[in-house]
């Protein structure tokens, strides 16, 4: 596929990064020539300078025949109108990001359409999103649906003294409807067979019917209690997306912002929350508002190593979860080492929802996992396919690939050896990078 990427910033080069590596012939239009040219001598893909939301730039270097274009600068309205632009010199589908809430609402919408954007992309709420569905579900380091909700894939860390440490997976009882998919070891991502074991401290990935994963996951909680109180730190967008979606499901809050005009802002928008003027580094205040006490500190400020040092501060105070935005997703490793529970990148949950749109067709959903070293994605299974009317073990499936769950009209199937693929399955798909180029292929 021929894609145009306007905008070299963070989100702009991850995607052009995955692309990249998928194969796809990649454009980046960068109009400031310092970033251009970090993006022209660390990826394969080829660069222009000047300006994307132009019809004109755009028909001089030959973008017309393109079949995607994605504006991710970041500024809202150029890519708005690049996007217009690209509508009218031919390109058949656009996306941009637009992260002010002036854009959202379903009336926004269709505005929007009408300018010919097909999808708009708002970072801060895709990443607030996340948050909550974790915090929602005590035990996990990542939650995602599939299947129109009935299947989910948890991440969860193993603990020394759980019953799972050391038993093979092949001897592993596990409950009905409950698959392990991957393995999180010392930053390596393992695909596992029946003769691996869990160790302590391992990150571990399950596959099963909500429900199932719901129960199953309680037995990792160090509290089988729900989250009820949380501290947010930092006001910013996601922040205030964030405060806003758990103060409407009934979850305590309290935010804590130096930026006064971002406080009453906030205060604006939530019912029963408390929002608090002050610096989330003072240790006094912390402990004045019972951060200890808290089931959960979520630090969302625009200062990766600030939000590392809030939530060690918050560990080291009592706080029993802590959950981290981080810009640069080389950062995710080390904070994950350091004792920081939950590690999110906005720009890697935003390319993984536009990887989700280069892939359209069989592809109905694409999550990226810990820093871009798995995916999950869910796949329609093509009449085409070889994998047709063959059993899974004897399918000629690469074995960095598992297929965690089959949804076959009402039935969840969680597959084995003997399990038969069949034409329009929707199958669950654990898989290292590698594979991702085979699987259009295989699937």
């Amino acid at each position: 596929m021929r894609i145009v990427i306007v905008g070299a910033g963070k989100v702009g080069f991850s995607l052009a990064q995955c692309l990249s590596k998928e194969g796809h012939e990649v454009t980046v239009i960068e109009h400031e020539e310092e970033r251009r040219q970090i993006v022209q001598n660390s990826l394969d893909v080829m660069t222009l300078s000047g300006n994307g939301a132009s019809p004109q730039f755009l028909a001089d270097f030959g973008l017309l025949k393109a079949d995607l274009l994605v504006a991710v600068t970041d500024r809202d309205e150029v890519n708005m109108i690049a996007c217009m632009a690209a509508k009218q010199v031919g390109i058949p589908r656009t996306i941009a990001r637009v992260r002010s809430q002036e854009y959202a609402g379903k009336k926004q919408a269709e505005f929007n359409r009408a300018l010919g954007i097909d999808l708009t992309i708002n970072p801060e709420m895709v990443t607030a999103l996340e948050i909550s569905r974790i915090l929602l579900t005590p035990a996990a380091l990542d939650v995602e649906d599939f299947g129109d909700g009935r299947v989910r894939l948890l991440e969860v860390r193993i603990r020394a003294d759980s019953p799972y440490v050391n038993v093979p997976l092949k001897s592993l009882k596990l409950p009905d409807q409950v698959l392990v998919v991957g393995i999180l070891r010392q930053d390596r991502m393992i695909i596992p067979n029946g003769t691996d074991c869990l160790l302590p401290q391992d990150s571990v990935f399950f596959v099963g019917a909500q429900v199932a994963i719901e129960d199953f996951g309680e037995q990792f909680a160090e509290k089988k209690t729900k989250i009820q109180r949380v501290m947010i730190i930092g006001a910013g967008r996601i922040g205030r997306h964030l405060a806003k979606i758990l103060d409407n499901v009934g979850i305590s809050i309290k935010v804590i912002e130096k930026n006064r005009e971002r406080c009453s802002e906030l205060a604006k928008i939530i019912d029963k929350g408390l929002v608090l003027c002050g610096d989330g580094t003072d240790i006094d205040l912390l402990i004045e508002e019972g951060v200890g006490e808290t089931d959960a500190v979520v630090c969302v400020t625009a200062d990766d190593k600030l939000n590392l040092l809030l939530a060690l501060l918050a560990k080291d105070l009592g706080t029993q979860k802590t959950i981290v935005r981080v810009g640069r997703s080389e950062y995710m490793s080390l904070m994950g080492k350091v004792g920081v529970d939950v590690i999110l990148s906005p720009r890697l949950l935003t390319a993984g929802v536009i990887l989700r749109q280069v892939r359209q067709g069989e592809v109905v959903a694409v999550s990226l996992l810990e820093g871009a070293k798995a995916e999950a994605m869910e796949i329609v299974i093509s009449p085409k396919s070889s994998l047709i009317g063959r059993k899974l073990k004897d399918a000629r499936i690469p074995s960095n690939m598992l297929i965690g769950a089959l949804v076959r009209g009402d039935e969840l199937i969680i597959p084995n050896g003997y399990t038969i693929l069949q034409a329009g399955d929707r199958a669950v798909i654990f898989t290292l990078p590698s594979s991702i180029k085979k699987i259009s292929k295989i699937f």
